[in-house]
Parts: structure tokens; sequence; C-alpha cells
């Protein structure tokens, strides 16, 4: 019996669109930095990006408003990426586009999300899934804020005249803020950079909490409709 609700646990885990967005943001996170350095891997990166959540917005919303914004924030924004390498544009002013244009995108993705995982009807696994995807966007988004204040304020991190801190570099500190581990080995320097650290620190602390108060509010409910249907309830 406890081996066929394992199975059935599993089987509906793997046919959960959130559980395919989790997946695919961890893998881009993980790959990043290994495939970053292959011919034309950013570009690889930047359009698989843009795919997952792009697919994402549409799976969390039924209405096609939300997809045509995705895709007028994610199209230019990847654009304006592969403009910039191949040279036909000023490569940090494309930068700069770029970098507004995906923050943008990830502004949208997540609210969409949040939306779907924070409804008032029954927390399911595919919505603990969906805020565990959020949290991971909630990192890059605030990496690609990071990245346009860098080009705003070359020095905003302490890298030397110069020399820019690199994407990844940024997404790892981006994380460490967001999870209370600190930036790492960055240093802050900027004013406006260091609001962007507090505001992240704080949103992160509070997702988890608001997240977990979610979860506590509604077992009790749970155990209550268990309980007048008759059904088993663990522990009891």
């Amino acid at each position: 019996m406890a081996f066929a609700r394992l199975q059935s646990r599993f089987a509906r885990v793997f046919t959960q669109r959130c559980f395919y967005l989790f997946v695919s943001l961890l893998a881009l996170v993980g790959a990043a930095p290994f495939v970053a350095d292959l011919e034309h891997g950013r570009d690889f990166l930047n359009v698989a990006q843009v795919l997952v959540l792009v697919a994402a917005v549409a799976a969390m919303s039924h209405r096609p408003m939300p997809f045509v914004i995705a895709l007028l924030l994610g199209l230019p924004a990847l654009g304006a990426q592969l403009f910039g390498v191949a040279g036909m544009d000023d490569p940090g002013r494309a930068a700069i586009v770029t970098n507004a244009f995906y923050l943008a995108f990830y502004v949208v993705a997540i609210i969409y999300l949040l939306a779907y995982v924070f409804t008032e009807d029954v927390m399911s696994d595919d919505k603990l899934f969906g805020a565990a995807a959020g949290y991971l966007m909630l990192g890059i988004g605030w990496a690609y804020a990071y990245a346009l204040q860098q080009r705003i304020d070359p020095a905003a991190f302490g890298a030397s005249e110069g020399q820019l801190r690199s994407f990844y570099e940024l997404l790892a500190m981006s994380f460490g803020l967001l999870t209370s581990n600190g930036p790492g080995d960055i240093v802050v320097t900027g004013i406006r950079v260091k609001a962007l650290v507090i505001l992240e620190q704080v949103v992160g602390t509070l997702f988890v909490a608001i997240l977990i108060a979610r979860l506590a509010g509604l077992y009790p409910a749970r155990v209550r409709e268990a309980r007048e249907r008759g059904d088993p309830i663990d522990g009891e």
C-alpha cells in the first residue's frame, strides 16, 4: 500500500507543469557556467531561457495577454543580446538594453507564477514546485538587476577599473543574498546597489515565511475536511 501511494505521488509529480519549470530553471542555472564558454553557448542559454519563461507565463494563465507581454519583453531582450554579441551594436548599450528587458521579463513571469501559487484554493504538489521555481526566478531576476546596475555604475561591486563582474559571479552573489548567506567574495560598494541588496535579503526571508504560513494555514482545513469525510489521517 505504501509503495502504491509513493508510485502514485511520483506519477502526479511528473505530469505537473511547475515541476518541469523548476527542473528547467535548475538546469539552466547549473549548466550556465559550463555551456557559456562554448561556441554560441551563451546564445543557446538565452534562447532556452526565453522559451522556458514564455512557456511558464503561458502555462500559469489561460488568457492571451500574459503570453503576449512575455513575448514583447523576452524577444527584445534576446535580440539585444544577439546584436551585442555579433558586434552589430555598441556592446555596452546592448548590455544595458538586454539586462533591462530581461529584468522586466522576470518581473512579469514571477508575478504570474506567484499569483498562481498563492491563490486561495488547495496548495497542490504542482504549486509547491511553482513556489520553488519562483524562488529560483527571484535569484535570477535580481542578478539581472545587479548586472544592469553594474553597467550604470561599473564600480558598484568593487571590480578593478575596466573590468566588470561576470553575470555568473553576480548570479552566485544573488543566491547568496537571497538565502541570507551573504554576497561571498564580492564587495558591494555602490549606494544604490546596497538598497537592492537589502531588498533581496528582505524578499528572500519574507518569501519563505509567507510560504510556510500559507502551508500551515492550509493544514488544519485539510485535517478538518478529512475528518468530516471519515478519511484516515497520517499520525492518528
